[in-house]
């Protein structure tokens, strides 16, 4: 009995580590084709509209 949940476990650990590898190969993908955008065209940076204050500002890292 113990060894199923030893194996549960590493399973459900490895899937965990899989999942979270995935995405940040997709977060560093669409950080990647972004930045090559801006090489492309020749951009200093991505402007976003405020929501709340209605002014535009260069998009941050985290966003």
């Amino acid at each position: 009995m113990s060894r199923i949940i030893f194996f549960v476990v590493l399973i459900g650990g490895a899937y965990f580590l899989y999942r979270r590898f995935v995405s940040d190969a997709a977060k560093l993908q669409a950080k990647s084709k972004a930045a090559e955008k801006e090489r492309e065209t020749g951009a200093m940076g991505t402007l976003v509209k405020d929501e709340v204050t209605g002014e535009y500002r260069v998009k941050r890292e985290d966003e």
